[in-house]
């Protein structure tokens, strides 16, 4: 994805959280609400090319080169503001799953953004390049979702 394609994607994507956390956050934390609305924005597009990769769906160039750039510009976007203290499990235990300890390692977090963006980017190679290629670019995206997610994420009860 050129620049431009990116910086645009980022505002979209930026505008349409911030939607949602308007809709959603009256009453609940906003940091928290932003982040969870981001998360269901890259849960939608992996869903999208994961329903291709399990046979769910028919392989659709078009739509897995938009979910795979979706998930590269979601990756890029700053994400610091999300991360405010005093919004974790153990402060808000009805609102929030991410873990203390990720508070404390908020350069780790940023550097599995990174792999995640990176990940993504690669994916976006070769999303129109048919369903395997879509396949094989999905394991790494969902390693780097995964990094994260155990090491700073509570596990639903």
């Amino acid at each position: 994805m050129n620049r431009t394609n990116r910086i645009v994607t980022a505002a979209t994507a930026t505008a349409l959280l911030a939607t949602a956390a308007f809709a959603a956050g009256h009453g609940g934390n906003p940091a928290v609400t932003a982040r969870q609305a981001h998360m269901q924005v890259y849960a939608h597009n992996i869903g999208i090319l994961g329903a291709m990769a399990r046979g769910n769906s028919d392989y659709d160039a078009t739509a897995a080169v938009a979910a795979a750039e979706n998930l590269t510009g979601l990756a890029a976007l700053d994400q610091t503001s999300y991360w405010a203290p005093g919004t974790d499990s153990d402060a808000l235990p009805d609102e929030s799953r991410a873990l203390p300890v990720l508070f404390e390692n908020l350069d780790d977090v940023d550097a599995k953004r990174e792999a995640l963006e990176v990940a993504a980017v690669a994916l976006a190679a070769v999303a129109d390049d048919g369903l395997d290629a879509v396949r094989a670019g999905l394991g790494p995206v969902g390693a780097a979702c995964g990094a994260c997610h155990e090491a700073y994420q509570k596990p639903r009860d």
